[in-house]
């Protein structure tokens, strides 16, 4: 068994020690990941934590240089945020090297346990608003929930032959999500493949084309909001925030499926599937709306629950329903976590709430459906517009009032404002 050799480490981004200017090849990691001594290991992460610092001081250095007054407004935040995502970058790297080879269960949990903790203080080093949301997002929620299941050998980050290194870092940080088959057809065939691809080929086009159009359209809103917010009813405002909520989320999660897409060459589902268009409450949380988080918490809470109840009293006819009220709570006890990154306000619980009360509709729709079928069912004329209204009212009853009560908007226009400042004196 080969053991690494500390002076020679190389740098966890280009395979060299940058920081001593050393070009020492290493080949201490051969294909079959997790072939040296697990002793060796902490002084390997100290060893990366070192080029780590060593490089990010110079290239803030060279970029404070570059930097107009306003954008030193942000250099503090840049640093924070850069020192996150090294960290959490080290981190993963640990659970591809190390807890991969630990036994699925109640060891590889343990061992993921450590880096589960970190990745719930790692937000509360960030002060902005947009960052801290994006950051807890990602990895707070979607990353742990990841790793959860990875204990199991279950989700994205478990697959036989293992991932590679940038695969796994891909599907673990980035909300991506592989296009998956039919269950109930495993082997489709060529004709079906080939129709399925044509469909997915077109979503992609139109997507990049739609991408720029959505980017555009939520800056123009962001510029709209900073001169004339004053002069707008609060109605309005909350509908216009909305769709900054729904364009923020398309925008942050397409723009890491265009990158994926370029760098891996791996085929993504998108991120929502035009949810203005839901005619139900559960075809909006379940089929239309971010699609990821959906993902998620149908594996990790929604099948569990389900599977276990399904043996009790409830049969497997009604086991669905607890399962359906358990993933909404959880949705809300998370988002009452992200909110608390942003306002560093002690939660009001509105967020679950507002969770909890959508959970309780969706249930009534599953009732009433397993009741009288179709017949129960309103016309997409009448159920549509509907199902849009009573988001966006409940929404500005429960969901936003925690962020406008803590001026987490305004806080979040000023930065936008700072950064536009920032590119103007930039170039």
């Amino acid at each position: 068994m080969k053991l690494v050799n500390l002076a020679y480490l190389p740098h966890p981004l280009g395979g060299y020690s940058f920081s001593n200017w050393k070009q020492v090849p290493f080949n201490g990691f051969p294909p079959n990941r997790g072939l040296f001594h697990f002793g060796q290991f902490p002084y390997m992460i100290f060893s990366i934590h070192m080029h780590i610092i060593s490089d990010i001081r110079n290239i803030l250095l060279t970029m404070q240089n570059m930097l107009g007054p306003k954008c030193k407004e942000l250099e503090g935040e840049i640093k924070s945020l850069m020192k996150v995502w090294f960290s959490i970058i080290a981190s993963l790297c640990y659970c591809y090297f190390i807890s991969s080879n630990i036994p699925k269960g109640k060891l590889r949990l343990l061992s993921l346990t450590p880096v589960l903790c970190l990745f719930t203080f790692l937000p509360l080093q960030l002060s902005y608003v947009l960052p801290t949301g994006i950051t807890a997002f990602l990895i707070t929620w979607l990353t742990s929930f990841k790793l959860i299941l990875f204990t199991f050998d279950l989700g994205p980050l478990s697959s036989n032959p293992p991932k590679s290194l940038p695969f796994f870092l891909s599907f673990a940080c980035l909300p991506l999500r592989g296009i998956t088959q039919n269950q109930n057809q495993p082997y489709p065939s060529n004709q079906t493949h080939q129709n399925h691809s044509k469909v997915n080929v077109r979503k992609e086009k139109l997507h990049f084309i739609i991408f720029p159009i959505k980017a555009l359209l939520f800056g123009v809103l962001l510029m709209g909001l900073n001169d004339h917010k004053q002069k707008i009813d609060h109605t309005v405002i909350i509908g216009l925030y909305c769709i900054l909520v729904f364009l923020l989320v398309d925008i942050v999660v397409g723009l890491c499926n265009i990158v994926a897409n370029a760098a891996l060459g791996i085929e993504l589902e998108l991120p929502s599937n035009e949810p203005y268009l839901s005619t139900s409450l559960q075809e909006f949380w379940g089929r239309r709306w971010n699609l990821i988080v959906t993902n998620l918490l149908r594996h990790t809470i929604y099948i569990p629950v389900r599977t276990a109840l399904s043996r009790t009293v409830l049969g497997p006819q009604w086991a669905s329903v607890p399962g359906v009220m358990a993933s909404f709570v959880v949705s809300g006890i998370m988002h009452e976590l992200l909110f608390y990154y942003v306002t560093r306000a002690a939660p009001t619980w509105e967020v679950t709430c507002f969770f909890v009360l959508h959970g309780v509709c969706v249930v009534v729709e599953l009732c009433v459906m397993k009741w009288l079928g179709h017949k129960g069912m309103l016309h997409w004329a009448i159920s549509g517009p509907v199902t849009v209204v009573f988001v966006v009212a409940t929404a500005a009853c429960l969901f936003f009032p925690p962020l406008l009560r803590d001026g987490a908007d305004e806080r979040a226009l000023e930065e936008f404002r700072n950064l536009v400042d920032c590119i103007k004196e930039t170039f």
